[in-house]
């Protein structure tokens, strides 16, 4: 309960903090006005577009999860590859490597001229920035698994493919669940982005028809609506996560 209510305080004070400077700036015109609406403002501005909202949550959810379900398969997948395979580390690894650092972003203008204005140049771009993440997590939790349980199993003789989906896969679990919120919230970022530089749909549109009209209220709007959404999906998997992984010991469970 008192988890409950740090969390929600703390959400309070952020919001009781912005709706306290707006008002002060409209009284000491820090900025002008218009640039830093207030709460109500912005709910007042998100009620305007009330009939718009629905079918750009769902576009951009639609976009979001295809692009995550392609990243999270081929991640889990090559990283419990190269977590498990020397031969296919040194063959995977080095490409991932040289690609990682480059943000996916400068990419974005190259996946529009591949596969054009539609759904598939986002679907891929968002499936692109995700994957990374969830492909290092997934390497690392299969790659250092606990070595001392995987040879009991293997002196036991259990086959190499049984050690690892009895012993190496379970273990790695947290990090590629980590490595799958992490991935979301990339997701996210990237869907944003790709919706302002090409579509005429979705929550991140809707953020750029706001800047062409100079509709700062609908910008904020927009803002929160992608972090509300967000939080709920992440607030579910982190669900999920704790569902299937009760087995794991946490934190609060030791003190």
């Amino acid at each position: 309960m008192s988890n409950t209510i740090l969390r929600v305080g703390s959400v309070t004070f952020v919001f009781a903090l912005w709706w306290g400077f707006s008002i002060l700036n409209q009284h000491m015109k820090f900025f002008p006005p218009a640039m830093i609406p207030s709460p109500p403002e912005v709910i007042e501005a998100g009620w305007g577009i009330r009939d718009k909202v629905p079918s750009d949550v769902l576009i951009s959810l639609i976009r979001v999860f295809e692009g995550f379900v392609i990243a999270a398969v081929l991640g889990i997948f090559l990283g419990c590859l190269s977590g498990t395979s020397r031969v296919a580390e040194n063959l995977i690894d080095p490409v991932l490597e040289i690609l990682r650092p480059i943000p996916p972003l400068a990419f974005l203008p190259i996946f529009i001229i591949w596969f054009g204005l539609g759904e598939l140049s986002k679907v891929l771009m968002i499936a692109f920035a995700s994957f990374f993440i969830i492909y290092v997590n997934t390497y690392q939790g299969v790659r250092y698994a606990d070595p001392l349980l995987m040879r009991a199993a293997r002196s036991l003789g259990a086959k190499k493919r049984a050690s690892f989906f009895t012993i190496g896969l379970p273990s790695a679990m947290p990090e590629i669940f980590t490595g799958l919120r992490l991935g979301a919230g990339m997701a996210f970022f990237v869907l944003v982005a790709a919706e302002l530089l090409a579509a005429d749909n979705g929550m991140g549109f809707r953020i750029q028809e706001a800047r062409w009209q100079f509709r700062v209220d609908r910008m904020f709007f927009g803002a929160a609506l992608i972090g509300v959404v967000g939080f709920v999906l992440l607030g579910a998997l982190r669900r999920l996560e704790i569902r299937l992984l009760a087995w794991k010991p946490s934190r609060d469970e030791a003190r």
